[in-house]
């Protein structure tokens, strides 16, 4: 009995290490490589919001102004993101039945959300003050660092509640409608529709966030809730006010959905792939195989 619980569990548990292993390197370089490209419409779009005002916080000076903490905290993020979300997928899905998927892509979503943003926020909030070229970022200790932390939560849950199910759905739909699996490019799409979506509803989310990240360091807790802010910006500017850098927030997230998504599967389906040749060179060197074509037509990546 113990050998045959070792022989049916010990493929599932390779299977999902090397998932959790391509999504830690391909949601990692994805993630850096979408975050570098469009830093500078992130930038414009943080002056838009900043209560400071968009000439007083550089205008269009410096739009690079913030990326090394990007840099830094990019990778991890969106690596740790792609980890809990697969992770949690694979343990969930089997045990659900089909029509309760898109349930389990938004709860797996959700953990995904919950692990990122640990990393993701003190980032973000040294990467916004210097964007808006405040000067006190050497300065801050760790309940500063962590400021908007709740902020961020609100904003991107909703994000992804929308975006990752909305995502699968719609390669679930291209799959069936075409017959063979989601190509790259087919999921790249898929993936940009799905953020502009995202981005769109929660843009007010967004505007209340990057407020609490550039507010004074000496503002009290109640001062600095999603709610004041929301309510101060439409005090200011009205429905216009929720809505600021609308435009670069949706078109940024739209070409940024499109890489993330199109590179993080590319990169994942080569790692497969090399994982797949290697594994057959090494038991043609051990004499294992006689026909190799045959074996990578039967062998699953």
């Amino acid at each position: 009995m113990g050998m045959f619980h070792e022989q049916t569990t010990g493929p599932m548990a390779e299977q999902a290490r090397n998932i959790l292993l391509s999504s830690l390197i391909s949601g990692g370089v994805a993630g850096m490589v979408c975050d570098l490209l469009l830093f500078p419409l992130d930038t414009l779009k943080t002056r838009l919001q900043s209560q400071h005002g968009f000439t007083e916080s550089g205008g269009f000076k410096k739009l690079y102004r913030g990326v090394a903490p990007v840099m830094i905290g990019s990778a991890p993020s969106a690596a740790f993101f792609f980890i809990a979300y697969d992770g949690t997928k694979e343990i969930l899905q089997p045990l659900t039945p089909p029509q309760y998927h898109a349930i389990v892509h938004a709860g797996a979503a959700s953990v995904g959300e919950l692990v990122a943003c640990s990393i993701r926020v003190p980032m973000e909030v040294i990467k916004q003050r210097k964007q808006a070229l405040l000067t006190d970022t050497a300065r801050m200790g760790l309940r500063m660092l962590y400021r908007g932390y709740g902020s961020t939560v609100l904003r991107d849950l909703p994000f992804t509640l929308v975006q990752m199910p909305l995502w699968e759905y719609l390669k679930l739909y291209w799959k069936r409608h075409v017959s063979h699996e989601c190509t790259p490019l087919a999921g790249a799409i898929c993936g940009a529709a799905s953020v502009t979506i995202s981005a769109a509803v929660t843009t007010p989310l967004d505007v209340a966030k990057t407020r609490i990240m550039l507010s004074c360091s000496s503002l009290m807790k109640d001062e600095i809730k999603i709610s004041t802010m929301l309510k101060e910006v439409y005090r200011e500017a009205g429905f216009k006010g929720l809505f600021a850098g609308f435009s670069l927030r949706v078109s940024g997230f739209t070409l940024g959905g499109f890489l993330f998504f199109g590179s993080n599967n590319e990169i994942f389906w080569v790692l497969l792939i090399i994982r797949k040749i290697l594994l057959l060179i090494s038991l043609c060197c051990l004499g294992s195989i006689q026909n190799p074509v045959r074996f990578l037509e039967i062998v699953p990546l």
